[in-house]
This record gives structure tokens, C-alpha cells and sequence, in this order.
């Protein structure tokens, strides 16, 4: 036989060899992905929750989940049942164990508090407040105002302002720990916010004796700067401009110095004698 021929023939069985591989694979894969993949219930909410909610019967339901189930899925009403709700819940959306409080610690403000921090409320009015749109989910930082004790002995308008706590997160906007459905700003009268326990005694100490200002920022911008304080007497403080040098053209000439003598050449006949004086104010 032709050893061209072998080759051509050897070539061709190859190549089909190859080309049944990859129609197996492809046909394998469409009739696995058609297979039906295992459903499993789980416990979901029967209508919107709020957060600080109790859970009850009435508040869930059961949905199939096709696939692959989160692992903190509740698949029992019984493990929900009685639990807090630390973040809102929407109808038909499945209750994970991770979104609830731990069981015996109620509802309510206390079940949102996280291990490790405490809920601190500080009275605000509608400036303090920034104009009521601190709501709960903001950061915000806090600036005390007020007379060191070292200042007020000197007298005067001694007035301070300093950024005691920055990146502070608003948990509860007056009795309402629930965003405004609009949006829209709410005027409070408290603000809860949440602290480490060492936070929590310098807000105290600062609710006291000084007054308590709440600055907004981006949820985005969690870094902590050192800001200086900032005293009364400084807003009116006159700053004036530097002095502006005159500018030079041409080349720079050293100044001569100044004589404290000057000479009278005196002529008699054939003799000539230079005589030296002192000069107006100049030394003999």
C-alpha cells in the first residue's frame, strides 16, 4: 500500500477520534445541566420585616431553593421563632441565621448591638442633628465644644472645639431604629449611636459638660485623620499677607560706604596741603 495513502488514512482516524471526544463531552454536559437539580424548603419571610423584630408564626413561610442552599439557611421555623431581626427582611426572601439575633437576647435596639460595643443615646436638636438626616446606617463624627478647665481661670472667651470621635455609626434616630420609608429627614430628639465601652465614657463625660455637635460623612470614608483642635480667638485673628520683595533688573550694585571725613586741598603759592575735617554727625 501507497505509504502516502497510511498516512492520509492515520490522519483522517485521528482527527474523528477527536471529533467524537468532543460531541461526547458536549452532549454529557447539555444532559447533565438538563437534569433537574434537587429542591430544597426553606424558611423565608411572609412579609417585609423590619429590623429589632421578633419573629412569630405568622412571619414566615416556607420557599424551594433549586441548587446549591446557603449554609445559614433556617430550614426549621422552630430555630427562627422568638429571635431578633438585625437587619431588614423583604417578603419571600430567605431567613439566614447570620440576619438574626442570637437566641434568648430578645428584640428590639439591643439585638443590633454588635459582641463587644455598646448603643450610647445622645440628645440632639435640629442643627445638632444635621438637620435630622442622620438616620440609622450613617457615620458620622463627633465635636464637643466648650472652656477647658485650665482656660477658664484666664478670662474671656476661652471656647474650644475638638473631633473627640470620628467614624461613628448611627444605629437609631429617636425612638425610631427603621430608615424613613421616602427617605425624606426626620426631625429627633436622640440619636443612638454605637460605641466601644472606652467611646461610650468620653461621650458621657462630653454630654455633661460640653455641647455635642454630629458631623455627616460618607459611609465610604472610614479613614481617621487627626484634625486640630480649634480655639475662639482664632477665628479673629488677622492673618496678613507676607510682605512682597521688591524685584531687582539689571545687575546689583554693592552700596558705597558712607565717609565720615572730607579733605579741602588748601594752595599757598607753590605749596599744596589737603586738610581733613569730620563730616556733619561723623566722628573726628
Amino acid at each position: 500500500m501507497n505509504r502516502r495513502l497510511v498516512t492520509i488514512l492515520l490522519a483522517a482516524f485521528v482527527v474523528a477520534a477527536l471529533c467524537s471526544v468532543l460531541v461526547y463531552r458536549l452532549v454529557g454536559m447539555r444532559i447533565a445541566a438538563a437534569k433537574p437539580q434537587p429542591a430544597t424548603r426553606v424558611v423565608a419571610a411572609a412579609a417585609d420585616i423590619k429590623i429589632g423584630q421578633v419573629l412569630s408564626a405568622p412571619d414566615l413561610t416556607t420557599v424551594q431553593i433549586q441548587g446549591t442552599v446557603p449554609k445559614t439557611a433556617i430550614l426549621d421555623a422552630k430555630n427562627a421563632i422568638g429571635r431578633g431581626v438585625t437587619s431588614p427582611i423583604f417578603a419571600g426572601e430567605p431567613i439566614l441565621d447570620n440576619r438574626l439575633a442570637p437566641v434568648g437576647s430578645g428584640g428590639g435596639l439591643a439585638a443590633t448591638i454588635k459582641d463587644g460595643y455598646r448603643a450610647i443615646a445622645v440628645r440632639v436638636d435640629q442643627v445638632v442633628g444635621v438637620a435630622g438626616f442622620v438616620t440609622p446606617g450613617m457615620h458620622v463624627d463627633v465635636l464637643v465644644s466648650g472652656t477647658p478647665p485650665n482656660a477658664q481661670a484666664s478670662g474671656g472667651n476661652n471656647t474650644q472645639v475638638r473631633t473627640v470621635l470620628q467614624n461613628i455609626e448611627v444605629i437609631s434616630a429617636g425612638t425610631d431604629i427603621q430608615k424613613d420609608q421616602e427617605g425624606k429627614p426626620q426631625q429627633v430628639q436622640v440619636v443612638n449611636l454605637l460605641v466601644t465601652p472606652e467611646q461610650a465614657q468620653v461621650l458621657a463625660l462630653a454630654s455633661n459638660e460640653t455641647r455635642i455637635q454630629l458631623v455627616l460623612r460618607n459611609p465610604l470614608d472610614t479613614k481617621e485623620i487627626k484634625v486640630q483642635g480649634t480655639a475662639m480667638t482664632n477665628l479673629f485673628v488677622e492673618q496678613a499677607p507676607p510682605p512682597s520683595k521688591p524685584k531687582l533688573s539689571g545687575p546689583v550694585r554693592a552700596p558705597k560706604p558712607k565717609q565720615d571725613t572730607f579733605t579741602v586741598t588748601v594752595i599757598n603759592g607753590s605749596t599744596k596741603t589737603d586738610e581733613k575735617f569730620a563730616a556733619p554727625g561723623g566722628k573726628q
